[in-house]
């Protein structure tokens, strides 16, 4: 690969969004676990999603400032986090479509 390929992007690598740690679902919501990196930590990341009977969806994403050691520890707490938000807020999360 040439260099100004590997300095302006080009070249084999495919685009990717963000690294998925893990989704379940609750209530008929979909919880994604995201991983978001904060130097040698992982911040706590997700997003919460509804799908229509026609395919849409909506989506509402989490941020929150707790960091953890390890994916698998930011996973956990994420889908934890999800649930939770989905318990207290149920299908009004939606309504107001900002980030919770």
């Amino acid at each position: 690969m040439s260099f100004f390929k590997k300095l302006f992007g080009g070249g084999d690598k495919a685009e990717s969004g963000p690294k998925i740690l893990g989704e379940t679902t609750v209530e008929g919501l979909r919880i994604v676990a995201i991983e978001m990196r904060a130097g040698q930590e992982y911040q706590l990341c997700g997003r919460i999603e509804r799908t229509h009977e026609n395919g849409d969806m909506d989506a509402v994403q989490f941020i929150r400032a707790d960091k953890l050691t390890s994916a698998d520890m930011a996973e956990k707490a994420t889908l934890a986090k999800g649930e939770q938000i989905i318990r207290e807020r149920g299908k009004t999360l939606f309504d107001g479509g900002e980030n919770v």
